[in-house]
């Protein structure tokens, strides 16, 4: 996680001559800001030349209001803000960049251990999910990937393939009798029959180039990069439709890595930290810290690599499962607001 600086102008001065008067332009707008506050863009003349108009855009959409930007709907992160400025006949654009954060920091959670069960040991968890009274899982490292079907209250392996040496595999989801499964470097995902585990395609990663979590909202493939960016994916195509950035009140969270779609809200653990995130799918918002630090050990592992790194819901009976990289149990979990 980077910390951004808040509220520091940036000004991009644009020096003119026309009809012997020297325009000197100045734009300035906040570096940072927090999504419930206007925006206030300014374009000023420092000689006191006249100006006849200015046209606001964010992101290339023209604006229909002027300065004070009502930002409370856009989604968080990097935003491209231009001006045309108009003046004695001639016109100029100018750009800046700035972040919007959310409005408000996330509510922190402890909790409690419902139920264990055990784990495969040797699994290192890159992708988990629970379907129909079943875990799902997928597993990583180059010549040790797989993707299997897991029985809950024992953890026995009752379906399993192996992936081919040369992939890492990452995270998986369900949808629509599918499993949808990525690798990590290879810039590819694989598509499986959900009741044989056979392969009916593979698909290209376009714009986000690695292939770290997955989860779905019954509408769209949700997929994170490794980066603060969480990507949309239309489930026929394979293609990214959009993507949100991932950031609190105060700064971006990286290397998002599992992924669960949880009563509307996108649960993420971060690689290496025992903690989830709860994320605002339409904006990015992190709207809650989950700490489950003490989990680890319990399960048998410690260190920056064996940490935390599944997610599973199970909707019918509002259950929340979560395990780790070589964590020989699965902990079934209630949230508990500290």
């Amino acid at each position: 996680m980077n910390k951004i600086n808040s509220f520091l102008a940036i000004l991009v001065v644009i020096f003119m001559t026309s009809c012997g008067n020297k325009y000197k332009l100045i734009l300035q707008s906040p570096k940072t800001i927090n999504i419930d506050k206007p925006l206030n863009i300014t374009v000023k003349e420092k000689n006191g030349n006249p100006i006849d108009s200015i046209q606001y855009f964010i992101n290339g959409k023209k604006l229909s209001i002027n300065k004070l930007i009502d930002i409370k709907d856009y989604r968080l992160g990097k935003q491209a803000i231009s001006v045309t400025v108009f003046y004695m006949g001639q016109e100029r654009k100018m750009n800046n960049t700035i972040y919007f954060l959310a409005a408000k920091a996330p509510v922190v959670y402890n909790f409690e251990i419902i139920n264990e069960f055990p784990h495969d040991p040797l699994a290192f968890t890159q992708g988990f999910e629970f379907h129909n009274g079943f875990f799902y899982e997928s597993t990583g490292q180059r010549g040790k990937s797989t993707l299997r079907k897991v029985a809950l209250e024992s953890g026995k392996i009752l379906q399993k393939i192996d992936i081919d040496k040369q992939y890492f595999a990452e995270g998986m989801t369900i949808l629509n009798n599918k499993i949808y499964q990525l690798t990590w470097q290879k810039s590819v995902g694989f598509v499986y029959n959900l009741e044989t585990f056979e392969l009916e395609k593979t698909f290209d990663y376009n714009q986000s180039k690695e292939g770290w979590g997955l989860t779905h909202n019954n509408e769209s493939l949700i997929k994170t990069d490794g980066t603060e960016r969480m990507w949309f994916l239309d489930p026929e195509t394979l293609k990214e439709k959009s993507f949100i950035e991932i950031y609190t009140n105060k700064r971006k969270a990286e290397k998002l890595n599992e992924l669960e779609y949880v009563n509307g809200k996108i649960y993420a653990n971060l690689w290496q930290q025992n903690s989830i995130l709860i994320v605002n799918p339409k904006n990015g918002a992190i709207e809650g810290i989950v700490n489950l630090k003490g989990l680890q050990s319990k399960a048998g592992q410690d260190g920056d690599d064996n940490v935390l790194n599944g997610i599973a819901y199970d909707e019918k009976e509002d259950r929340l499962f979560v395990t780790g990289k070589k964590w020989d149990k699965v902990f079934e979990i209630k949230l508990v607001k500290k």
